[in-house]
């Protein structure tokens, strides 16, 4: 039997951190629940998971549908789209099965990528990349490419495929609405093959769902500055949490256009944050000026989950105790409230 490999290449940088992680999660786990229901998906569909933030990796290998379980998904500081479709070539090159004299080979894979923001790769690795997929890829797999939201640099998204769609992912009946679409479009893509067909065919769209205009394109940018995320360790428990805030756009009362980050909330990450991020990320900073809202400690409870060590420069929680202690670096000191902001350290988004 001839398989239809489905990999999916999903942004998991900390824009995604909160609700958009936890819906893609079930909406993954929806997908293979209904594949599994439907007899050309079961008898044809391959399934595979690659994660990129500002580094990737494969997350849940090429497998049949009947013994596929969704993976929790990492997150990590960054965007790098270079990352992700270097480490999708180099997985479609190991896996796909080409065509030979003695034997055919895989139905032409289809990919699905996910991204909800701008590449934090340089305009130059950007450049490499897209031109490898061009000349190796583009007309070997079948690619869709979708914004999550309108804060995707969908120009960089439109060289790479025509398939370039915008998802409204305004709530939880939209992410489920989404995912109804692109199980939709996988069955729809088995049972063409199945007839000797294509093998590609897109479900038709919804009102969640529409067709992005490519000859209007973003300023890439090597910062994603729709977001700050701030990067956290517990005092107590030693574990890392980020701090999430969202730009918003207000007019002054000069009536000059302004613009602040709120605070969204902060999300408990385990190691392998680390181990998704990049290491080139540079010295990014932002004033606390900019960042309204401070959350509680998501791992302990403390009070005060945005605790500033002048030492190491690094962001921690701290309780009521007289004198705290930086997990990062150890060092000991009372903490009081400034009156003034201070240049804090961000991630890349």
């Amino acid at each position: 039997m001839r398989r239809l490999p489905i990999y999916f290449l999903i942004d998991v940088s900390e824009s995604m951190i909160g609700e958009p992680i936890d819906r893609v999660q079930d909406g993954m786990a929806a997908i293979i629940k209904e594949l599994r229901a439907d007899p050309y998906a079961l008898e044809t569909v391959w399934v595979s998971v690659i994660a990129f933030a500002g580094q990737s990796k494969t997350i849940a290998p090429l497998q049949e549908v009947i013994s596929f379980y969704p993976p929790k998904f990492p997150v990590g500081s960054g965007t790098s789209l270079c990352s992700g479709l270097g480490h999708l070539m180099y997985e479609l090159k190991k896996n796909i099965v080409p065509n030979t004299t003695e034997q055919k080979g895989d139905w032409k894979p289809i990919v699905f990528l996910f991204t909800d923001g701008v590449p934090t790769d340089s305009p130059s690795d950007l450049h490499a990349v897209i031109t490898e997929w061009k000349q190796k890829w583009q007309q070997a797999a079948n690619l869709v490419a979708v914004s999550f939201g309108k804060s995707t640099d969908t120009g960089i998204l439109g060289e790479l495929t025509d398939h370039v769609l915008y998802f409204e992912n305004s709530d939880a009946n939209a992410y489920k609405e989404f995912f109804k679409w692109v199980t939709a479009s996988i069955k729809t893509s088995s049972v063409s093959v199945e007839n000797n067909s294509t093998g590609f065919e897109l479900a038709r769209l919804n009102d969640h769902v529409s067709k992005i205009d490519l000859s209007k394109k973003n300023e890439q940018s090597v910062t994603d500055d729709n977001f700050v995320v701030l990067v956290a360790k517990c005092q107590n428990t030693k574990n890392p949490y980020l701090i999430k805030y969202r730009k918003n756009v207000f007019e002054n009362e000069s009536g000059d256009i302004a613009f602040d980050y709120r605070l969204v909330g902060a999300f408990r990450v385990d190691n392998s944050y680390f181990e998704m991020s990049d290491e080139n990320a540079g010295d990014l900073k932002i004033s606390t000026d900019k960042l309204k809202g401070a959350p509680t400690c998501p791992c302990c409870g403390n009070q005060y989950g945005f605790a500033y060590d002048e030492t190491c420069g690094k962001i921690h929680c701290i309780g009521t105790e007289k004198i705290s202690t930086c997990p990062w670096c150890g060092n000991q000191a009372q903490y009081g409230f400034g009156d003034r902001g201070f240049d804090v350290n961000r991630t890349r988004g």
